[in-house]
């Protein structure tokens, strides 16, 4: 039947070689891209704490403070050229001053160590590249590679272990018109075979309705399923044909709100694409979207 069919496409566009090392886990990409995030919210950070202490430093007055002790009484001096070499001393009056020079200096450490600081994130964000590993293997003679076992699967290889795992699609009931892609997969749609021969024209992998567990409703099918290679997780596409249709519409959006209950939202691992009867797929957006989550 079609779901076999499917089954043994799906299979069919998987590796020739069957991976059999340990699949990576997620948490790895997971913690690559948490570790740039920190260093650009901690660059932002440090940016406006620099702004904040350049602004100070260019009202701060002249010269800088030195501390004494008198009887037990810590005493202000004010240090600048022209004066002695021990400096003024700053009266109760002048306490003003001595706070000034003091936030003075305190700005000017500030200074010193936020542009410190800001080099280095700088420098790591440049030259951090979280699948250099994967680089490194790839970057070695085809002929190598074979002789090699790569202390991490590349990416290709997960996609590829991924792929060819099997699993059992949505039934067609025999009123559906049978629509199928140019790789051979059946799909439900003329916008989801427009769809699906995009991906496949790219060569980006993709389950077509592999089942999905969420709670507490049990199994759905979303439309497409990828692996992301950014986070190693799956990112899943959901087209909606018929926002129009009031009934469809209430469906759709109770979809949505499972999908939410489950920590999968859109933007992140969730896209989604719309239809009326009157506006059609926007393939340009489509592939806007291919772009800027897939690929």
């Amino acid at each position: 039947n079609q779901e076999i069919t499917n089954l043994n496409v799906a299979r069919s566009r998987g590796l020739r070689i069957h991976f059999t090392h340990a699949y990576i886990k997620t948490e790895k990409r997971e913690i690559h891209m948490e570790l740039r995030k920190l260093l650009l919210l901690e660059q932002e950070r440090l940016a406006k704490i620099l702004m904040k202490a350049r602004k100070d430093l260019e009202n701060a007055p002249e010269g800088t403070l030195r501390l004494g002790k008198s009887q037990g009484c810590t005493q202000y001096y004010l240090c600048k050229p022209g004066l002695p070499h021990n400096g003024d001393y700053l009266a109760k009056r002048n306490m003003e001053l001595a706070k000034q020079l003091a936030q003075k200096s305190y700005n000017q450490k500030i200074m010193r160590y936020s542009e410190r600081n800001l080099k280095q994130i700088s420098k790591l964000l440049r030259d951090y590249e979280d699948d250099k590993i994967e680089k490194i293997f790839l970057a070695e003679h085809p002929e190598r590679q074979k002789l090699i076992s790569p202390v991490e699967p590349t990416f290709q290889q997960r996609i590829e272990d991924w792929i060819s795992k099997p699993y059992l699609g949505k039934r067609f009931t025999e009123e559906m018109p049978v629509i199928m892609t140019n790789s051979g997969i059946r799909v439900r749609s003329k916008s989801e075979k427009i769809m699906a021969d995009y991906f496949d024209s790219i060569g980006l992998a993709y389950k077509y309705e592999c089942p999905l567990q969420l709670a507490p409703y049990g199994a759905i099918y979303p439309d497409f399923t990828f692996l992301s290679k950014r986070t190693g997780r799956e990112v899943y596409w959901e087209h909606e044909g018929m926002l129009d249709k009031p009934e469809y519409a209430r469906i759709a959006a109770q979809k949505m709100e499972l999908y939410e209950i489950n920590g999968i939202y859109p933007g992140e691992n969730l896209i989604l694409t719309f239809e009326t009867s009157t506006t059609v797929l926007n393939t340009e957006l489509m592939k806007s979207m291919v772009n800027r989550y897939l690929m």
